[in-house]
């Protein structure tokens, strides 16, 4: 596909998770009524073999439980309440959707789902979750372990992957004809600043849409910080508060 050609994508980051509790059913709904069109998530194993979605790999500082993800079974991890780390009296109980769940819950919308765990033994069975609910084609993996990532794309994973943290190195670092030897993924997902170094410039990002790549940004709650990266070519925003954020896509899709 032309880069040209590219949809953009509003992510909800872990969902609406300046509202709701990150990484709910309910964050993720909150979000795409709110005006995004994909999510971003992170996944756990746990120990009866389920994957959760959840970006720590405990539960202190969601739900007050020092108990490791991967020490537990599903419905242990799903007895907690994530709503207790928001620190909001307000709000009911929310508990930890598994991913096939999630991928149940929204069955057309795209998705950047991040391994967190560095561990490459963990990719086969993310891989068979992914196909079981024939989610490939909507579903970009992430993780930014370069071991994780070639281990998804050694399996033959027919859906999209994101760039190691190394392979951005490359793209920023090695000249243009060098890098394209090094990089495998689709998506380069990113921060503006990383140890120092601006990953947002118009030359890095040329580059990065020149070799197909989407350029998705995280984390971006400011309207005119999304709108500054949209210009430079960004195809996506990753934002806690897509509300925040969807009149600047209003406006380019009304542009178009």
């Amino acid at each position: 596909m032309n880069a040209k050609e590219l949809k953009l994508r509003l992510y909800g980051h872990r969902g609406a998770s300046a509202l709701l509790p990150e990484n709910t059913l309910a964050a993720f709904e909150r979000a795409l009524a709110d005006g995004a069109n994909a999510l971003e998530l992170d996944v756990h194993p746990t120990a009866d073999g389920h994957f959760v979605v959840a970006h720590d790999p405990d539960g202190q500082r969601m739900a007050g439980v020092s108990e490791t993800i991967r020490s537990l079974s599903l419905d242990q991890v799903k007895r907690w309440n994530v709503a207790v780390g928001t620190g909001r009296s307000d709000l009911e109980r929310h508990t930890v959707p598994s991913l096939a769940e999630t991928l149940e819950a929204f069955p057309e919308v795209p998705m950047s789902i991040d391994l967190k765990p560095d561990d490459p033994n963990a990719v086969s069975a993310l891989l068979e979750v992914i196909a079981h609910h024939s989610a490939e084609d909507r579903v970009t993996l992430a993780s930014f372990s370069t071991r994780v990532v070639r281990k998804i794309r050694s399996l033959g994973y027919p859906g999209r992957t994101s760039l190691s943290k190394s392979e951005v190195a490359v793209l920023r670092f090695v000249p243009g004809i060098l890098a394209k030897r090094w990089v495998a993924g689709d998506a380069a997902h990113i921060p503006v600043v990383h140890n120092g170094i601006r990953l947002d410039g118009r030359r890095f990002i040329k580059r990065c849409r020149d070799l197909g790549l989407r350029v998705e940004y995280w984390v971006v709650d400011d309207p005119e910080e999304a709108r500054r990266l949209l210009d430079l070519g960004a195809t996506g925003i990753m934002s806690d508060d897509p509300a925040v954020i969807a009149p600047v896509f209003r406006e380019r899709n009304q542009g178009s």
